[in-house]
């Protein structure tokens, strides 16, 4: 059935289709929609789930890592402050080995305040062992939930997992989105069922103090988790392209980059934009193409220089700021490109919601352009910001 819906909406039917069990809940701009949603079906008996109102973001992940290891389904929601009020139990819930799905609406983090979309939220988070995905527009939204349960599900990684979707542009904005049967859901998302779990009668210890000889083994664990959801993300979309017809590619997603002599690295709502762009440039005779990163964790470090193999030089684009060292995706990405010769030019836009245009899109290819050819440009561009210029 298609509607046409929000991308909170999105996310909420995601969560009912997937027959979540337990969802903690406090509400913060731009997510609220998101748990005002759930509650409406879970009161109208739509939904067979326990609602949990808390007194606070830490409360929440408290309560949802307790639902997770008891073994229930378990989905909340945040968004900026209230992601960084979780930011204690964010770190304990991956070491865990605790699959919670957590809906995460960027918004940029105060001082000074606003509402608008950038991603120093979640990537603020990138080190906690919770595995993320960024998603371009609303059906993707409510896709990833019912993917993100069967990834963070798996018993190869057994990690949370948090679906990021930009605020406003996305969570406030009605689209066409095709909301698939729920017993096709069903039969791609079978019940969770946990090895481990808290019984009072099994009794058992979870999260207890570790010694020094054994933490950096659990470390190690995690991070082995976090590689191993890289092959299960791919097993996940091709099964998923396979009974639902879309196929988001994986880690990333590749458009006009056969025989393309630049890319541009995008992450979310700017990827559409992107796309226009790359069409308008094709036409001109410009040989540009997108690599869409749709996972900052698991990084696919492998996946990138495979796609950007060949490249003149390749363009990031950041709407985010890691201080004194340009965008965290740049950083990543650099990173993951080490020994290939071509130039990396970070283009940040967008941060705060500032609107990302196909002019300034254009502006981002074909600086590009002049450094794939040899030409002077900056290796970190502030686009549209005052006092600072190309």
């Amino acid at each position: 059935m298609k509607r046409v819906i929000t991308g909170d909406h999105a996310v909420a039917i995601g969560a009912k289709l997937c027959r979540v069990e337990v969802v903690p809940a406090y509400p913060i701009t731009p997510q609220t929609l998101i748990i005002e949603h759930i509650a409406e079906f879970i009161n109208d008996g739509e939904m067979d789930a326990k609602f949990m109102t808390m007194e606070s973001e830490h409360s929440v992940m408290s309560a949802a890592a307790g639902a997770s290891a008891a073994g229930a389904r378990t989905f909340t929601a945040t968004a900026s402050q209230g992601l960084a009020y979780m930011h204690e139990m964010v770190y304990a819930t991956a070491p865990l080995r605790l699959p919670v799905v957590m809906a995460n609406v960027n918004r940029s983090l105060s001082t000074p305040p606003g509402i608008w979309i950038e991603y120093n939220d979640s990537m603020g988070e990138r080190d906690s062992g919770w595995l993320q995905v960024y998603v371009e527009d609303n059906q993707e939204a409510l896709d990833m939930i019912i993917q993100s349960y069967r990834i963070a599900e798996d018993k190869r990684v057994l990690l949370p997992i948090m679906p990021c979707l930009d605020g406003f542009v996305l969570s406030h904005t009605v689209e066409p989105v095709e909301v698939p049967d729920s017993s096709e859901v069903d039969s791609f998302l079978p019940p969770y069922e946990p090895d481990v779990f808290l019984d009072p009668e099994n009794p058992a210890l979870m999260g207890m103090l570790m010694p020094p000889q054994y933490f950096m083994e659990m470390r190690r664990q995690t991070d082995k988790a976090v590689e191993s959801a890289k092959e299960v993300t791919g097993e996940v979309n091709r099964e998923f392209a396979k009974v639902f017809g879309r196929d988001y590619g994986g880690l990333v997603d590749t458009y006009m980059m056969e025989d393309a002599e630049i890319a541009l690295i995008t992450i979310g709502t700017v990827t559409s934009t992107a796309r226009k762009v790359v069409d308008d440039m094709r036409r001109a005779g410009k040989k540009v193409g997108i690599v869409k990163l749709r996972f900052f964790r698991p990084f696919p470090a492998d996946e990138l220089r495979s796609a950007l193999s060949g490249m003149g030089a390749v363009g990031v684009v950041d709407r985010s700021i890691s201080y004194n060292g340009g965008g965290p995706v740049f950083g990543e990405v650099r990173s993951a490109l080490y020994g290939m010769t071509m130039p990396v030019i970070n283009h940040l836009a967008g941060i705060g919601g500032r609107d990302v245009t196909e002019k300034l899109i254009a502006t981002m290819f074909e600086l590009t352009l002049k450094a794939a050819n040899g030409e002077s440009v900056k290796p970190v561009i502030w686009h549209e910001t005052r006092g600072e210029s190309l």
